[in-house]
């Protein structure tokens, strides 16, 4: 397939490109820079320059390729329904990438029961909202004639395989943890969150993009760790003391998305849709990777 994907200078994106690449697909994808679409080209991705806001730009690369992988935003509605309304009646394939946030708990780095898997009902925090209501349009497509799916991951960890090869929340926690001196959590660190490694979900893209049926969602996790246990190994493997930080100061540092949202808040998926397709992640566990950390 010629498959555009959106996102593919980004760390989910370009990681998917790849895999996608290695499978035998053609991959077109956006840059927002010349020198972002030459780097993407130098990978082999037919690159075109376009933003967020060039809506025109973006339906045009969806109505010429055989199916679209949205994987630059979890809440850019204009885009999606910009992209939906191309593909409208045409049978493509449209795969938007969700996060599991959906099913996230305010907690303050305490530990809260819940685990969700695809048919368990979500009660999602005020923020969290519009990036369902998202998630629904994007399924509710299936019934215009588009073959839509939704993907959503959950702490992604691992190296990326394209132009960016850092995730969103383990890497501000090394950072800080090398600026301080000091690993820190939030609150008590017994939040939990489950994982994947970003090999392994660029594998879910290409396994949903065969042989998924219209209009289904897939959690994508394999395990899940408390960010206690996460930090003490970052110190460990940085040689350095583990504590503990208020969440007013974490919000503070990283803002309500990451530092309450996120690294001080639970949320436990069970992959059983994704299992069910055949998906059979066996890339190393979050603690082996963090084990070789320099």
């Amino acid at each position: 397939m010629k498959v555009f994907v959106l996102g593919a200078t980004g760390y989910i994106g370009g990681s998917v490109a790849a895999r996608l690449m290695a499978a035998g697909h053609q991959v077109v994808g956006t840059a927002r820079t010349q020198d972002k679409a030459r780097e993407l080209e130098a990978r082999g991705i037919q690159a075109t320059v376009a933003s967020f806001d060039d809506l025109d730009a973006l339906a045009r690369l969806a109505k010429e390729a055989d199916a679209v992988i949205n994987a630059a935003s979890a809440d850019e509605r204009k885009v999606v329904e910009a992209l939906l309304a191309a593909l409208k009646g045409s049978g493509k394939h449209f795969i938007h990438t969700s996060g599991s946030s959906i099913v996230a708990t305010d907690s303050g780095g305490e530990l809260t029961a819940g685990v969700h898997d695809e048919d368990t009902p979500i009660e999602p925090v005020p923020e969290k909202v519009a990036r369902i209501s998202l998630d629904k349009t994007v399924l509710d497509a299936a019934k215009d004639g588009i073959h839509t799916n939704v993907i959503c991951p959950c702490l992604i960890y691992g190296k990326g395989l394209g132009l960016n090869p850092d995730s969103v929340q383990l890497p501000p926690l090394i950072q800080y943890a090398r600026e301080a001196g000091t690993a820190r959590y939030i609150g008590k660190g017994e939040n939990v969150w489950s994982n994947v490694h970003i090999e392994d979900l660029a594998d879910l893209y290409l396994l949903v993009l065969e042989r998924a049926p219209a209009g289904t969602f897939f959690f994508a996790e394999n395990g899940e760790a408390n960010f206690r246990d996460v930090v003490t190994a970052i110190g460990k493997s940085l040689h350095l003391p583990v504590g503990s930080m208020p969440l007013q100061e974490g919000e503070q540092r990283w803002g309500v998305e990451l530092g309450r949202l996120a690294l001080a808040s639970n949320s436990r998926i069970r992959a059983k849709r994704a299992r069910a397709l055949g998906w059979k992640p066996h890339r190393p566990s979050v603690f082996d990777v963090l084990a070789g950390l320099k």
